[in-house]
């Protein structure tokens, strides 16, 4: 005879699923401890154990190296259509109201106009939580504008890029804002005023291959992936073994691809001393 029997768990409503711990504690990533999230938030979204560079978010990290209440948004009338009417396990106008309701953001890039140290710049923000940072017709209007802000009147640009790449639902219309944005700061390029890049992880596809390897100084947060095509699409189609480390952003510098690594914490003294020399 048995000394127990198995009741079945009550179904519970989706609000009251989660556990009052859950959240409080993650795991990194880097160094695979178990570390309070408080922790990591007051730190920057930093590991304090082993400088692991969490994500961060978009309006969070315009807040850390933009002077206090500053930033003026801009362009954010902008929507995106669906030109092709594209489908694939679900509409791309549904995942586009779906994502942007649990992102809290509209679309994947925030930019606008605020100052560092007292300097106007014109700047903006891939939100990578917004479909992998892709780039469709709306974010590649969004750089644009950044660049065209800049320059008409004739200050700095700043763009931080965290991207996926060039958005498949919308194809050749995506893949047209990689010359449209290069071409806004080719522009910009006559106004001699700095454009600074700055590559988070990741930085590939599409916006790699434009504006996030065009600044006038390329600078990236450590450990960031950055390049083109994936490590692992490149194994696949050389069949050959990548160095250790292959497109982190610490072989990049040492190979002169990058002009420096650039911890968060240390990012808005960076953007200054650069600004300060160079605008």
């Amino acid at each position: 005879m048995a000394w127990y029997h198995r009741v079945p768990a009550p179904k519970l409503p989706p609000e009251q699923r989660k556990s009052r711990m859950e959240g409080l504690w993650i795991k990194c990533d880097g160094c695979g401890e178990i570390v309070y999230k408080q922790d990591v938030e007051r730190n920057l979204e930093v590991c304090p154990k082993c400088d692991e560079h969490f994500p961060l978010p978009v309006r969070r990290r315009l807040e850390l190296v933009l002077d206090p209440e500053t930033f003026v948004e801009h362009d954010l009338g902008l929507e995106s259509t669906d030109p092709l009417q594209f489908s694939d396990s679900k509409k791309y106008k549904d995942r586009i109201k779906a994502t942007s309701r649990s992102s809290t953001e509209t679309e994947a890039f925030v930019s606008g106009i605020g100052r560092i140290a007292g300097r106007e710049v014109s700047i903006g923000a891939f939100h990578f939580g917004f479909m992998g940072g892709s780039m469709g017709s709306v974010v590649g209007e969004k750089v644009t504008r950044v660049f065209e802000r800049a320059t008409e009147r004739k200050i700095p640009s700043i763009i931080f890029s965290a991207s996926g790449g060039a958005r498949m639902q919308e194809a050749i219309f995506s893949l047209m804002q990689m010359a449209k944005s290069s071409a806004a700061l080719a522009r910009f390029r006559h106004v001699r005023k700095p454009y600074i890049s700055v590559l988070l992880d990741p930085t590939t596809g599409g916006v790699a291959a434009s504006f996030a390897f065009l600044g006038d100084v390329i600078i990236a947060e450590p450990k960031a992936l950055i390049g083109f095509a994936g490590p692992r699409v490149i194994e696949q189609t050389i069949r050959q073994k990548l160095p250790e480390g292959f497109q982190r952003s610490e072989f990049l510098l040492k190979h002169g691809m990058i002009d420096a690594i650039v911890h968060r914490k240390e990012m808005r003294e960076k953007l200054s001393q650069l600004l300060g020399l160079l605008a």
